[in-house]
């Protein structure tokens, strides 16, 4: 065989022993376990809503789904490598409105993409932040909160799950929105805020309401509104801050699966069947609704649809608020 031919020879060998390489390990994905990122220290609403799913996760997929805590920067740390991992299927993260929406608006140098650096799996949920306050705070609806605030400027602090979290922006478009003062105390997650609120050592928090729910009901708190347009189906006795005097006001959390950009796509749909099936047992939607979030199944697609809007909504939001980040 003349030299040139025998090297296309073992060069089409060679692209062929691939091809049937990648098609056997797209068929046995996944054959070991799987890392979720989660760019949120333990205890927070993050960690509490993938855990509602990432075990049925598992078992649709015949896999252990293994959690990383990677918190840091607002989720900007873990949601960072997330992005630098392998794009072979077996690191995937949460995708959430504070680190793939608000977090590029927000830091100057963010160091990913949203819309170039991950791969869309599926939504997962949705699920409204809540004002809270400790219970020795005098303000019990919103307007006393306003009028106590415009009556004390620049002496109400609030607590948030730290600078570039969606608990972090929607205090400042409160305080934009109703014309106050308020002073941002950022905190390594909504657990580690909460739990000085509940102290005592701060008078008002924005966190999720899977994060305050339990806690408003047994007196730790008190919950004044939720932020999104519509009541909660979780708690529908709270009103929202819409109806509360400060109309058009929403800053709801979305939640969902993503991956490194360049997985292959049998895994990604893989993957979303699996998140699919789960988000479609009796078992996780009972126990989102307990935590007052909404599964939201869908596409791939569909998400990715969901996200370029969030970049844009929440680009607005960052402007108006005046939110600032290093």
């Amino acid at each position: 065989m003349p030299k040139i031919g025998r090297r296309a020879f073992v060069a089409g060998g060679t692209a062929a022993m691939l091809a049937r390489t990648t098609r056997a390990s797209a068929a046995d994905y996944p054959d070991r376990p799987i890392t979720l990122i989660i760019p949120f220290p333990p205890g927070g609403s993050t960690t509490i809503v993938i855990r509602s799913v990432s075990d049925k996760l598992g078992e649709g997929l015949g896999q252990q789904i293994v959690i990383d805590n990677r918190a840091g920067a607002g989720g900007t740390v873990g949601t960072r490598a997330l992005k630098s991992a392998d794009p072979d299927g077996y690191t995937i993260g949460l995708g959430y409105t504070g680190t793939l929406a608000i977090g590029p608006n927000l830091y100057s140098n963010v160091g990913y993409d949203p819309r170039k650096d991950f791969s869309s799996i599926g939504r997962i949920a949705t699920a409204p932040n809540t004002l809270v306050v400790h219970p020795s705070f005098p303000a019990k609806t919103v307007p006393d909160l306003i009028a106590y605030a415009k009556a004390n400027p620049g002496k109400v602090s609030y607590g948030s799950a730290g600078i570039g979290t969606v608990s972090h922006v929607c205090g400042e478009y409160f305080a934009s929105a109703t014309g106050i003062k308020l002073v941002h105390i950022p905190y390594k997650g909504t657990g580690p805020a909460l739990s000085d609120l509940i102290g005592g050592h701060i008078p008002v928090a924005f966190a999720p309401i899977p994060a305050t729910y339990e806690n408003s009901k047994s007196g730790n708190m008190r919950m004044l509104a939720v932020t999104s347009l519509m009541r909660s189906t979780l708690a529908p006795e709270i009103p929202t801050i819409a109806e509360q005097g400060v109309p058009g006001f929403e800053a709801v959390l979305r939640y969902a699966l993503v991956a490194p950009a360049g997985v292959p796509r049998p895994a990604i749909d893989k993957l979303n069947k699996a998140l699919n099936a789960a988000l479609a047992s009796d078992e996780v939607r009972k126990r989102l609704a307990l935590e007052g979030a909404e599964p939201v199944p869908g596409t791939p697609e569909e998400y990715a649809a969901d996200l370029d809007k969030e970049v844009t909504l929440w680009a607005k939001v960052v402007k108006e608020s005046g939110a600032k980040a290093d």
